[in-house]
């Protein structure tokens, strides 16, 4: 097995964790271009991130022998266990992640979501929404939120290593 989405994957993994560090260095300029700059690494954070969660997705596929290219959501995955009979601890879990509205998976894909929507409307936080979703919505934030976004980018990150960690180690071939 080639394991070219592992190799992805990972790839995406130190890509998110560049653009967090880029992130950080934006929030600490004080250039004419900090906002831009802000706002820019913020949906190149989520773009890794969904990358990532995308390449994850397809090294699964591939550790169980389906076809990677068929798979670009957990529903086409899942659609790859159903026509095999299979089942997988990792199927379930990241299908309950994504279904979990408070989840983290959840509010990362639904940040990742909201990059291509445009919206002048400002949203108060809530459970179900995260900050870096209404923030990427907005046209003209205040950047009141900025910290509290980076916080919730690592979070996410941090939860995400973890999930790839915990999943690769009950999918090793013994």
């Amino acid at each position: 097995m080639s394991d070219l989405y592992l190799a992805r994957t990972n790839q995406k993994l130190h890509f998110v964790r560049l653009h967090l560090e880029a992130l950080e260095r934006a929030h600490q300029s004080t250039g004419w271009s900090q906002h831009a700059e802000v706002e820019s690494y913020n949906e190149s954070v989520l773009f890794h991130l969904a990358s990532a969660y995308g390449a994850f997705l397809r090294e699964i596929a591939e550790k169980y022998r389906f076809s990677p290219a068929a798979v670009n959501t957990i529903a086409d995955l899942e659609a790859q266990f159903e026509a095999s009979g299979q089942e997988s601890p990792e199927r379930a879990e990241l299908h309950n992640l994504e279904a979990n509205e408070s989840s983290w998976l959840h509010k990362m894909l639904a940040a990742y979501d909201a990059c291509w929507l445009a919206s002048d409307e400002r949203k108060a936080a809530s459970d179900t929404v995260s900050v870096s979703e209404i923030h990427v919505m907005q046209i003209n934030p205040d950047h009141a939120e900025d910290s509290d976004i980076l916080a919730e980018y690592r979070r996410w990150f941090g939860e995400f290593q973890g999930l790839v960690e915990r999943l690769r180690a009950g999918m090793q071939e013994w």
